[in-house]
């Protein structure tokens, strides 16, 4: 007989992705400096990773830094790499209890040595561990990967290895950083922004999308609950009518 806890997993998105966005503005509204608000929404990751696997998520991606971040005034951005570099060192080892893979998407090799190196470390201790995935978006941008990916193709067909009339959507999106992942089910948006901002725009073709004024520092496994309990009320179409299906 189904538990409580196997129904909250009924018809849960298989991948979440999540745009953790108005760290400075709750910062600001509480008189302290921005990278406050980043640190205190650095402590939610762990809170919306356990809340994921309550409900049966199994992949579950975080826009951390974009490719747009490095236009910020650069004592920010030297806070923000700093930060990513001390959360891995402290939350990695939970990851690696639990088995979780860790897995980076985004052009890692522009970041500071010392954070692709914690980058690239916490990936190989984590990369045949199963019980669920985690992927942060570092100097990622969706334009820049979708040009990645056509620039693969061009070089192959130029080789004579593929025959372009037979690009299709299956072969293209095997060079996106997503390839192995399936496209995200859910994407949730905090602080009241309605936009995707250059994340997973191709992904996100058929994903349903969750706005909440809610910002991230204050997001934490109840925001998480409900955005995934709307989700699961939603009647998701891929493109038909409601009589197609």
């Amino acid at each position: 007989m189904p538990t409580e806890f196997d129904k909250a997993k009924e018809n849960a998105p298989v991948h979440v992705a999540i745009i953790m966005d108005g760290n400075g503005r709750w910062a600001k509204e509480r008189g302290k400096p921005r990278i406050y608000g980043h640190n205190e929404g650095a402590k939610r990751i762990r809170e919306v990773l356990s809340a994921a696997k309550k409900v049966g998520v199994k992949f579950l991606t975080l826009y951390a830094f974009s490719s747009e971040n490095w236009s910020r005034p650069p004592d920010e951005v030297a806070a923000l790499m700093k930060l990513l570099v001390s959360s891995i060192e402290k939350y990695g080892r939970e990851l690696v209890e639990n088995r979780v893979k860790f897995t980076a998407i985004g052009e890692v090799s522009a970041l500071p040595p010392e954070c692709e190196k914690a980058v690239r470390d916490l990936e190989e201790k984590t990369r045949e561990f199963s019980e669920g995935t985690l992927a942060l978006a570092l100097n990622y941008g969706s334009r820049a990967e979708a040009a990645k990916a056509a620039r693969l193709l061009a070089q192959k067909a130029a080789r004579g290895e593929i025959d372009p009339s037979a690009i299709d959507w299956d072969m293209f999106s095997s060079g996106l950083d997503t390839a192995g992942m399936p496209d995200p089910d859910l994407i949730i948006r905090t602080s009241g922004e309605q936009r995707l901002s250059n994340f997973l725009t191709l992904q996100a073709a058929y994903s349903e999308l969750y706005f909440t004024d809610v910002y991230w520092p204050d997001f934490g496994e109840e925001e998480f609950f409900k955005a995934v309990s709307e989700f699961k009320r939603r009647e998701r179409r891929y493109g038909k009518t409601a009589d197609q299906l």
